[in-house]
């Protein structure tokens, strides 16, 4: 059994922090499938790992409660990305297959909403999925996002540039393309990385959540604090003079 390493994970960092580090991509094979007749040899693949890292993309909204279909999945190991354009191939049952499937894990980040996109499209009972952000925590890691999570583990900076770009377009681009596949890759490296270090004990985790919840509370009463002397500063309050 390999030794798991010393756990040395930041709680958190800044975005100014972010910006001054390398940035890193994904740099295996990109295979864009947007055809029925490019399903077969993706699966076949796929079926045959142990894990894979997952992502979705759709058209962003902007309204609270407005969803739009999920426009692309990304299934990754570490030397090939898989860029299924649900548009052009709908949701495979043999897609869905890997997803319901226990003997493999599947690495995603807020992968309840992902998950939750693909059902729309071809229903099927989720197996071995895990959530990033379920987890890290564990690691002493108090991010959810996912820069900010590669930027704590990695020291390198995942570029999200592409995030609200047009997913419907007829053809992907390539910086499209690379940012999709980077994204899942992504959240397949940190959970390798997480399951190779020693995950902090309970107390050490309840001790750190109630710091955070503490925290929190400080910022709230700064907030309010500040939001009351702006008040008091743009309308100052007259006090009568005594006669």
């Amino acid at each position: 059994m390999n030794k798991l390493q010393p756990n040395t994970f930041s709680a958190h960092i800044a975005k100014t922090a972010i910006q001054a580090l390398p940035i890193t991509y994904f740099e295996g094979e990109v295979i864009i499938v947007d055809h029925p007749n490019e399903l077969a040899d993706a699966i076949s693949y796929l079926s045959q790992q142990t894990i894979l890292g997952v992502d979705t993309e759709a058209r962003p909204s902007f309204k609270r409660g407005v969803h739009y279909p999920t426009e692309l999945v990304q299934v990754a190991t570490e030397e090939k990305c898989f860029l299924f354009r649900l548009t052009h191939v709908g949701m495979p049952q043999e897609l869905a297959n890997i997803f319901a499937n226990p003997a493999i894990c599947k690495v995603g980040l807020a992968f309840k909403d992902d998950l939750n996109g693909l059902r729309r499209r071809r229903d099927f009972k989720p197996a071995n999925c895990i959530d990033l952000q379920s987890i890290v925590c564990k690691y002493g890691i108090m991010e959810l996002g996912l820069q900010k999570i590669f930027a704590i583990v990695f020291g390198k900076k995942i570029s999200k540039a592409q995030q609200l770009t047009n997913w419907e377009n007829s053809h992907l681009t390539p910086e499209q393309a690379r940012y999709a596949s980077t994204d899942a890759w992504a959240t397949l490296l940190i959970y390798k990385v997480l399951k190779a270090t020693k995950p902090l004990s309970k107390k050490e985790v309840d001790a750190l959540k109630q710091a955070e919840k503490e925290a929190q509370c400080r910022r709230q009463q700064e907030a309010l604090e500040r939001k009351h002397q702006e008040q008091e500063t743009n309308h100052p309050t007259n006090t009568p003079k005594e006669s």
